[in-house]
């Protein structure tokens, strides 16, 4: 199944995707933690779907992020073997999965435009995957932590390069309004068959600039989601975004910044494609 949200004639609606057909589920699960919670049980949400859904056209759906304002959004940086060899701040992979976090206002969703700030240009960009949490979760362990997952999502790490370069941490860079994107749907973890083997591809106005296996991961999903949730509880609807691979713009000679007109392709085999067009803020 494919989890979305957004709007139809103004109104904020969630619900699932099928094909050309929007299936509402906002009057039957009014909050949408409660379908990603309920997205554990897949099958049973198909039932209950097939039952109490108002069915739309997907063209009458303006895509927001899959979740308008996830409680946490947790990133996890230099996971990449590739990544950090390009990087000026780190040697060596480090000894714990490295964290940080973004704001629900930092993101949008697919086909809206990402934000350039009017003081900085060193924008660059980063092609993720995005784990979404479905169930309560608190110190689990690794051979256990993929049961937690609802469903995945491609997302796009927009970080301005000078500001997060500030002091050693990241937030400000990572924090700009709309600077990031993910989306445009939650693919449910049933349909993906090996979260740890998909191919993820990040395209500038068609050029590949990123290209890795979830595979080539230094801290695999399992290991970040324990890791994670042995200081936090997570509950569901909080996003990871795992981290991103070698080829970012800010290694390139000269620098890749990402300008507006820009367009900026995610895309994660059994997943999705994310695209969104770079404005000025």
């Amino acid at each position: 199944m494919k989890i979305c949200s957004g709007s139809i004639d103004g109104r904020p609606v969630h619900g699932i995707a099928v094909g050309e057909t929007f299936q509402d589920l906002t009057a039957t699960l009014p909050d949408v933690n409660d379908l990603i919670a309920a997205a554990i049980e897949p099958d049973a949400l198909k039932e209950q779907s097939a039952q109490s859904s108002v069915a739309r056209s997907m063209a009458d759906l303006v895509i927001g992020p899959p979740i308008p304002r996830p409680g946490k959004i947790i990133c996890v940086g230099t996971n990449y073997a590739e990544h950090v060899a390009e990087s000026d701040s780190v040697t060596e992979a480090p000894g714990h999965p490295m964290l940080f976090v973004r704001f629900a206002e930092s993101v949008t969703g697919h086909g809206q435009p990402i934000l350039r700030p009017n003081n900085s240009m060193s924008f660059d960009y980063e092609g993720e995957l995005a784990v979404v949490i479905g169930r309560p979760t608190r110190s689990v362990p690794e051979n256990q932590a993929l049961a937690a997952i609802a469903g995945y999502s491609p997302f796009m790490d927009g970080t301005l390069r000078d500001f997060q370069r500030h002091t050693s941490q990241f937030t400000p860079g990572k924090n700009f309004d709309q600077s990031g994107a993910w989306g445009p749907f939650i693919v449910t973890a049933d349909e993906v068959t090996d979260p740890s083997d998909l191919r993820l591809t990040t395209s500038v106005n068609g050029e590949v600039v990123q290209s890795a296996s979830t595979s080539q991961l230094i801290y695999g999903i399992a290991r970040i989601v324990s890791y994670v949730s042995s200081f936090t509880t997570l509950l569901p609807g909080d996003v990871i975004a795992t981290g991103t691979p070698g080829g970012v713009g800010y290694a390139k000679e000269p620098p890749q910044w990402l300008t507006p007109g820009d367009q900026v392709r995610v895309e994660i085999s059994d997943v999705g494609i994310l695209e969104n067009v770079v404005a000025d803020a």
